[in-house]
């Protein structure tokens, strides 16, 4: 390629820039307000709440496996707290004597839907099926429907969410990974929670995890030793006038009228 046609292309590439950046400035404000139109309008589940008490939930997601869900509830005893399990259908129908012991220990039972599936790819009608199934079950077992709802691998859209409103669910997920799933041990799970956590945040864990016992019966006194209350993720969360902020999933409480 020669010089002259080199800096010819040159000089219509650097043309071709200028215009778009000079006509992407003049609609900017059009643009910028339809940006904020879909941003305002995207669902976003509970990550977090914003609290000023030192509340914290943690929570067990299940759809396999009960090796270690006995061990679990001792330890959760010795340490008076209560706390969350999302199970899935299966992990229920596999062990309806453990589910009802977990609620007679005074924990709190979320739904996880039936069969673990991943729900943006469903219909409205299939993601429905998902939750009420495994409503039913819950009920069936529990005496009571689950006020919480936990997708199957963080997957959430607007109708996920939405069917869940439509079905009496808080849709919720969480600031703390505590990433019990990748067997890191004991240490590195308990040290990565300590090091995150904050009021209001809500910490996952896995009721099947190799380590979780041990982890447990670490993480329970160092927390309560920051002066952490350990509650039930229905307990943290905000029943009514509350909004959750798009950009973080962090659930606040509307002020009153009149306050700052």
């Amino acid at each position: 390629m020669s010089f002259y046609l080199s800096k010819r292309i040159a000089l219509i590439l650097l043309l071709i820039i200028g215009t778009s950046i000079f006509f992407v400035g003049n609609l900017s404000p059009d643009l910028s307000k339809k940006v904020s139109l879909l941003t305002s309008n995207r669902l976003v589940p509970i990550y977090k709440v914003d609290t000023s008490q030192q509340k914290i939930a943690i929570t067990l997601d299940g759809m396999w496996g009960a090796k270690y869900t006995e061990d679990i509830l001792k330890v959760l005893r010795e340490h008076d707290v209560e706390i969350t399990f999302f199970f899935g259908g299966n992990w229920l129908e596999d062990n309806p004597e453990m589910a009802k012991k977990i609620a007679e220990n005074g924990h709190e039972i979320g739904n996880h839907t039936y069969s673990h599936p991943h729900l943006n790819s469903l219909s409205k009608s299939e993601i429905e099926e998902e939750l009420i199934r495994n409503q039913k079950l819950i009920e069936s077992l529990v005496g009571r429907q689950p006020k919480v709802f936990r997708p199957p691998f963080g997957e959430y859209s607007n109708k996920v969410i939405n069917v869940a409103k439509e079905l009496g669910f808080q849709t919720i997920q969480w600031s703390i990974d505590s990433l019990d799933w990748k067997d890191p041990g004991n240490e590195a799970i308990v040290n990565r929670v300590l090091d995150k956590v904050s009021p209001g945040d809500i910490i996952l864990m896995h009721n099947n995890a190799t380590d979780i016992v041990e982890a447990l019966e670490t993480l329970i006194p160092k927390l309560k030793k920051q002066g952490y209350e350990i509650v039930k993720v229905s307990e943290l969360t905000y029943d009514d006038n509350y909004y959750i902020e798009s950009h973080s999933g962090v659930q606040k409480k509307r002020k009153k009228s009149g306050e700052e």
